[in-house]
């Protein structure tokens, strides 16, 4: 799902749902777009078709020194088909093909393009493997080129993340699980004691499953770092038994769970550094409970203003999601 694909099908569900509704109003303020670029919308629509929505691409300027588009393809090439060597040990078979090009530019070229690493230059190599019939490995499912945090409907992509809230007096270390639907934002939150490990993150699955189908989300797919609470075959095996696809995120990329790394940004600021500093708690029982009443109002009051919720509650997408599909 590129990001063009994401702007094309907020505009058609905008029409749509305007269409289903029969408010222009409504729809747009559930969709978080003016009724200025609304009409825009259905103009062109109805002058040539929904394909005519898709963000049209913008040439990217030419510089005078840049490297012409014939090296880049052949270092692109060389570097994908000997992904353990570096930009120096390059130079060789880059001469051989006529590139004259130092290092230094050689790993430019790569790096913009997502192949600065050897371990992305490997998983390039997997892929186009996998794409022409060979074994599908570990890293041809993961990638090296990311992706977008985006899906096309509740529960298909649930990111799960733990953090870890402190050291207690009296009680422990506390640790806090935590899942959030990346289509409507609907989170789902459980503090264990103890370690984080696997079986713990194998009950709080059982626990997000319960809680999202109470939501009317059910959860298809999940989205998870490296980390050994996720890593570890209790985990594994309990999503593949409850047919859950699990994704894991490239080594080293928290910017990949986006998604649950900003909602613990959010939860530390706004709510435990605040009741830490109002009372002090001797059971995390009822830490808990009043975790549980911020998660509520998260998801049922509290406006979001990133570029995606533009606003809107995880309530409001969950709710124009539901409408859309009756």
């Amino acid at each position: 799902m590129t990001g063009s694909d994401v702007i094309y099908q907020r505009r058609v569900r905008a029409l749509s749902l305007a269409e289903d509704l029969g408010n222009v109003s409504e729809a747009c303020r559930l969709v978080g777009v003016s009724r200025k670029s609304f009409y825009e919308w259905k103009a062109t629509a109805a002058a040539y078709g929904l394909e005519a929505l898709r963000p049209r691409g913008r040439r990217r300027p030419r510089q005078p020194n840049e490297t012409p588009t014939w090296q880049v393809d052949i270092i692109l090439a060389e570097g994908i088909s000997r992904p353990t060597l570096g930009a120096a040990q390059l130079l060789p078979f880059l001469t051989d093909r006529g590139v004259e090009i130092s290092p230094s530019g050689v790993h430019k070229v790569l790096r913009r393009h997502r192949l600065g690493h050897r371990s992305q230059r490997l998983a390039a190599l997997a892929q186009l493997t996998a794409l022409g019939g060979g074994p599908v490995v570990e890293e041809a499912l993961d990638g090296p080129f990311g992706f977008c945090h985006f899906a096309a409907r509740p529960g298909d992509l649930v990111a799960l993340d733990s953090f870890y809230v402190g050291n207690l007096k009296g009680v422990g270390r506390v640790w806090q699980f935590t899942a959030v639907d990346t289509h409507t934002r609907w989170a789902v939150v459980d503090l264990a004691i103890g370690e984080h490990t696997a079986q713990a993150a194998a009950v709080f699955l059982d626990l997000a499953i319960r809680r999202l189908a109470q939501a009317g989300i059910t959860l298809r797919g999940v989205l998870t770092d490296r980390g050994p609470e996720f890593g570890g075959t209790d985990f594994g095996c309990h999503a593949t038994k409850l047919g859950i696809r699990h994704t894991k995120t490239p080594p080293r990329s928290p910017n990949h769970n986006a998604v649950c790394e900003r909602f613990h940004s959010t939860v530390l600021h706004e709510f435990f550094r605040v009741v830490f500093h109002r009372e002090f708690f001797t059971s995390v029982d009822r830490l808990d409970r009043q975790l549980q009443t911020w998660v509520a109002y998260y998801n049922t009051r509290r406006r979001n203003r990133s570029d995606y919720m533009r606003g809107r509650s995880p309530l409001q997408v969950l709710t124009a999601s539901q409408n859309r599909v009756l």
